[in-house]
């Protein structure tokens, strides 16, 4: 290892638009402790509705004063351990979740929180957390079955396509939305049942013509038009798990006036729920060894959108690029 110091992604201030809130800074690398490992990162998994409400100050469970650093979800590769580290040697490709630890070039944790995978691909980056989180909404909050009507909105990015696949493993009908015809050909390779394009199709209409009976599962990460597009389409004992809404991430929060939702919600029985993947940490240790087994044996397929974003400077216009929409599965960036 020839390099002596490294990048990384920081949040010099809070600010609305993410661009403006960060900057790039240099550090020397790093020794592993006793019980650390040095990771050198090779991919990062863009979280861009987090990334802009972290940026905003706006992560009730995350109170930070800049700055701080950015980034979760990264695969690398071990260049260094620690003393006391047994269950790792250098060249294992491993992945980490750490806040913080995403958006830059290397890093040392823990050894226990770093997790071995076969290879250092970006694939995996859709599986953990991206994937968890889609798992444990579904089954945990979601109260998942068999042979129901399952909606899955924004079904083409990178927590949506897990949920569609999922859903569908376990024998229910799913719907799928998306904005072009690019991601429905993507949501038809993944097996979704109907295909909603919301730009050339209205989604309210066509859930009452063609499901009046509503829908049993709704697993949402837009919010505003479309949240209660799905409240009121729910079908008596609905659930409608609320795991993002990344309508209003990049906006201020929509006032809105009209009667109160239990008046949509009482005389069928029916609920939101919210999902957030910290409150369920238990479930996290099952759900990603399930997946990568769902994935090495080839039933779970995983999409990683093909546009190319290189280097800790691509980070602001990768966020910008998953908050406008156009992704198709997964927004990664080569470090």
């Amino acid at each position: 290892m020839n390099a002596k110091t490294y990048k990384k992604l920081i949040a010099k201030q809070l600010n609305q638009d993410f661009k403006f809130a960060v900057e790039i800074v240099e550090f020397p690398i790093p020794k592993p402790a006793a019980s650390e490992v040095l990771i050198k990162n090779k991919f990062a998994g863009v979280n861009g509705g987090f990334d802009t409400l972290l940026c905003r100050g706006d992560v009730p469970y995350v109170n930070l004063t800049p700055p701080f650093d950015l980034g979760v979800e990264v695969v690398g590769e071990v260049v260094a351990v620690g003393e006391n580290v047994q269950d790792f040697q250098v060249s294992d490709a491993v992945v980490t979740t750490n806040r913080g630890g995403g958006y830059r070039e290397y890093q040392v944790v823990n050894a226990n929180l770093a997790f071995k995978v076969r290879e250092v691909t970006p694939e995996v980056l859709t599986l953990m957390p991206t994937g968890v989180s889609a798992l444990v909404a579904l089954e945990q909050v979601g109260e998942m079955k068999s042979n129901e009507v399952v909606l899955v909105t924004a079904a083409a990015g990178g927590t949506g396509h897990i949920a569609v696949q999922l859903a569908k493993l376990a024998g229910n009908h799913v719907i799928g939305t998306c904005s072009s015809e690019a991601k429905a050909n993507l949501l038809k390779e993944f097996g979704c049942d109907r295909i909603i394009n919301y730009r050339t199709e209205n989604l309210n209409q066509i859930l009452k013509q063609e499901y009046p009976n509503g829908i049993n599962l709704i697993f949402d990460c837009v919010g505003k038009q479309v949240f209660d597009t799905c409240v009121e389409n729910l079908a008596v004992r609905g659930r409608l798990v609320v795991v993002g809404f990344i309508s209003e991430y990049a906006k201020d929060v929509e006032q809105i006036t009209q009667p109160r939702i239990y008046h949509q919600l009482f005389w069928k029985a029916a609920s939101v729920r919210g999902f957030l993947m910290p409150h369920y940490k238990e479930y996290m240790p099952e759900a990603r060894d399930r997946l990568l087994n769902l994935f090495y044996t080839g039933k779970l397929k995983v999409a990683v959108d093909p546009n190319h974003f290189q280097g800790i400077e691509s980070i602001p216009a990768a966020v910008e690029y998953l908050l406008s929409g156009q992704n198709c599965g997964k927004v990664v960036v080569r470090l």
